[in-house]
């Protein structure tokens, strides 16, 4: 499938499951009510003075939070460019801060991501990488499920020699509350193409993250 196809609405899988949440999507009295509610069943009142504006503000910041929903994956990759004088080696963006959140307790994700890919006639704008990291990472999420999104949606558009993407993360599910563990950090990979069929392809993605500090060690 091409990228052409693969940006058409009428070939996207997932668009009429957009189309009926978005249908099912609360109104924003809805929000506050709900919030409001919150507030009640943790004890306190929401009519008191320090807590009359607290639902506005979680409604706006859930809306800066999750605003991946709004962003299309595909789209953001369409642009690329032939122009690269032969270059085929490996092009690494590292150290792409982000925040997510858990889908199972909606509390941080606080980590970085390292996106590579080994490049098959044409190049993406470095800011696309940073753009499509972003547009998952504002979602409710798991770690595993945001690394191979990343990953696949830049193998289906780019259609490179290979992809790699590492994420380091600290969840706020863990370290703030049930275990308890402040300072675990969870490591997730995935690699496509030359990253997973030849180890020195894979190596030197692994050894490009780790320079200067950069990266978990997987040697």
């Amino acid at each position: 499938m091409n990228p052409t196809q693969l940006a058409g609405k009428s070939d996207d899988p997932s668009a009429p499951q957009d189309e009926a949440r978005e249908a099912a999507r609360p109104n924003r009295d809805e929000v506050l009510a709900a919030v409001r509610t919150l507030i009640r069943w943790a004890g306190d009142d929401p009519a008191r003075e320090g807590l009359l504006g607290t639902p506005d503000r979680v409604a706006r910041s859930y809306e800066q939070y999750f605003q991946g929903y709004a962003l299309d994956p595909v789209a953001i990759l369409q642009r690329t460019f032939e122009e690269v004088d032969g270059y085929d080696e490996i092009v690494l963006l590292r150290d792409i801060r982000f925040v997510s959140h858990c889908e199972h307790h909606i509390m941080p994700i606080i980590g970085r991501a390292h996106v590579g890919y080994l490049p098959d006639k044409r190049v993406v704008g470095i800011s696309k990488l940073a753009r499509i990291v972003d547009a998952y990472a504002r979602r409710l999420q798991i770690q595993e499920k945001m690394t191979a999104q990343i990953a696949n949606t830049i193998e289906d558009v780019l259609q490179p020699q290979g992809v790699g993407v590492v994420i380091e993360a600290t969840h706020q599910c863990m370290t703030t509350r049930g275990v308890h563990k402040p300072g675990a950090m969870m490591v997730t990979s995935r690699m496509l193409g030359r990253f997973r069929s030849d180890p020195r392809t894979r190596r030197e993605f692994l050894s490009l993250i780790r320079a200067q500090g950069g990266g978990p060690d997987h040697s």
